[in-house]
């Protein structure tokens, strides 16, 4: 049987990560391990991510829970210190907020792909589906408006981040030699992605789009906040992997796309 790890970071998140915590414990899918990674918190996150460990032990899920809690250095520092930790077959990020469209996500998507028959060094570089965007509350808005093609390389990238990283799965293998750039501050998980998406073409390993929805995004996050220093760093990302001249063409055709 496949196994999954769920990582989510999580700072004084005490007011959303509960919707997240639920969605994992609810999955059907047996093998799953779920790292929550905290950046000491002094609201009630650790609380609560201590009651659902203890709700997650005591049942017949089979997860396995693991509370990592120390000052880190942001984000994508502590999503290293997951990825470092991870031992799942492939590796997933959830945000506090975030969560699974269904029970069944998991155990549908190792359905899906007949992961159960093929031997570890065979399994696809990546597994990767649909998003939908949710409200505060969990309630749902809308498909995010970029929608994965049916077939994704790490060029596709070049048409902005067609993958929304929650519905972006990683062979841990692949990713643990891979880490995140914590020189980028808003858009190393666009740079990772990218990379991983490399390392599975050397290896010609495919990329498998699942045919569903994956995962349901927040859309309050650090990014979002810092929308324009977002913007900024994601152009130098793009422009590192597919080179200056093709970057600023397909800026000038992003900015044309926002008027329609």
């Amino acid at each position: 049987m496949i196994k999954f790890s769920v990582i989510t970071i999580t700072y004084n998140a005490e007011a959303v990560v509960q919707r997240t915590l639920q969605s994992v414990l609810q999955q059907t899918h047996e093998d799953v391990e779920h790292l929550i990674i905290d950046g000491a918190s002094m609201d009630g996150t650790l609380e609560l991510a201590q009651q659902y460990k203890e709700t997650s032990d005591a049942s017949a899920s089979g997860h396995k829970v693991i509370i990592r809690s120390e000052p880190d250095d942001g984000i994508y520092h502590a999503m290293n210190k997951g990825l470092t930790q991870a031992s799942g077959d492939y590796i997933l990020y959830m945000n506090a907020g975030d969560s699974f469209p269904k029970d069944t996500t998991l155990e549908e998507i190792a359905h899906r792909c007949r992961l159960n028959e093929l031997p570890s060094d065979e399994l696809p570089a990546v597994l990767y589906g649909n998003t939908d965007i949710v409200d505060g509350e969990g309630n749902y808005l809308h498909p995010r408006r970029l929608q994965p093609p049916a077939r994704l390389s790490w060029r596709s990238f070049r048409h902005g981040m067609l993958v929304c990283h929650q519905a972006f799965y990683a062979r841990t293998d692949i990713a643990k030699n891979l880490q995140y750039d914590t020189r980028y501050r808003y858009s190393a998980d666009v740079d990772w992605c990218i990379r991983v998406m490399k390392e599975a073409d050397r290896l010609a390993l495919p990329l498998v789009n699942i045919g569903m929805v994956v995962a349901n995004y927040t859309e309050e996050g650090t990014t979002t906040r810092h929308h324009r220093e977002s913007l900024k760093e994601r152009y130098r990302v793009m422009a590192h992997h597919y080179g200056h001249i093709s970057t600023f063409f397909m800026h000038c055709w992003f900015a044309v796309r926002s008027l329609f």
